[in-house]
C-alpha cells in the first residue's frame, strides 16, 4: 500500500465526522484499546485560534493566521495541549476558541501549515486520527476510515449536556444553531470540506451508545486485521 511521504509507515485509523458526533471519544477509546497514539487534529486548529486571539490577529487574515500556524510548537496528547512551551489546555476548551477554530480552519494556507504537524504524528505502533479531513486529505492511505455521524439535534443535545456539566448556562436552541452553522461552514469551505472519504465506513451514532459505537469500530479493526503490532 502506498504510504504518505511524511509520517512514516505506521498504520492509521481515521475517525472523521461533524462536531459533536463523538469522534474524539471514539478515537481515544480505539487508541487505548490498540495501544496506539491518538491525534486530535481539532486541538491544532484551536491552538492557532488561541494564538490569534493573543496576537490580535483577525480570523479573516489568512496570511497572519498561516504565519502563526507555521511558527507554533504544539504537542498534543490525551486532549491536552502544550503550546510554545506553555500548557494551554484550559484555553482551547473555551467555547469561543472552538468557534474561532472552525473559522480559522477554513483557510487553505492554515490547513497547509497544520498538515505537516498532523502527518508527523504518524509513528509506531500506529495512529488513530480524529478530525474532519483525516481520511480525505491528511491520511488518504489509512488502513481504516470511519465517518462518524449523528443528527444535528442529537449532537446539540450532547454538547448542551457537556456545557451544562462544565457549569456553563446556555440554551439548547443556541447550541443547536451553532452546530448547524458550523456544519454549513465546514461543508462549504473550499479547502478540505467536511465529507466522507469514498472508502470510509459511515456509522450513524444517533441512536447508539459510545459502547455500541466502539464495538462496531473494533469489529472493523478486526476485519482489517489491525492489532497492537500494526497491520
Amino acid at each position: 500500500m502506498r504510504r504518505s511521504s511524511e509520517g512514516g509507515d505506521a498504520p492509521v485509523i481515521c475517525v472523521d465526522g461533524p462536531g459533536g458526533s463523538g469522534k474524539g471519544v471514539l478515537a481515544g477509546a480505539l487508541a487505548e484499546k490498540l495501544g496506539w497514539r491518538c491525534l486530535d487534529s481539532g486541538v491544532l486548529y484551536r491552538a492557532v485560534a488561541a494564538l490569534a486571539s493573543a496576537a490580535g490577529a483577525g480570523l479573516d487574515d489568512e496570511a497572519a493566521l498561516a504565519r502563526l500556524a507555521q511558527g507554533m510548537d504544539a504537542e498534543t496528547e490525551g486532549g491536552r495541549l502544550l503550546l510554545n512551551g506553555t500548557d494551554r489546555t484550559a484555553d482551547i476548551r473555551q467555547e469561543q476558541v472552538a468557534k474561532a477554530a472552525s473559522a480559522v480552519a477554513r483557510h487553505p494556507a492554515v490547513r497547509q501549515a497544520v498538515l505537516r504537524q498532523q502527518r508527523n504524528a504518524r509513528r509506531a505502533p500506529g495512529l488513530v486520527a480524529d478530525g474532519r479531513d483525516m481520511g480525505t486529505v491528511v491520511f488518504p492511505d489509512a488502513e481504516l476510515k470511519i465517518f462518524l455521524d449523528a443528527s444535528a439535534e442529537e449532537r446539540a443535545r450532547r454538547r448542551h449536556k457537556q456545557l451544562r456539566s462544565n457549569g456553563m448556562r446556555v440554551s439548547f436552541h443556541k447550541v443547536l444553531a451553532d452546530i448547524r452553522e458550523r456544519d454549513g461552514r465546514d461543508s462549504r469551505r473550499a479547502a478540505s470540506p467536511l465529507r466522507p472519504a469514498e472508502d470510509a465506513v459511515i456509522i450513524d451514532s444517533t441512536e447508539m451508545t459510545i459502547a455500541e459505537v466502539l464495538d462496531r469500530a473494533l469489529a472493523l479493526v478486526g476485519q482489517r486485521r489491525l492489532s497492537k503490532g500494526g497491520a
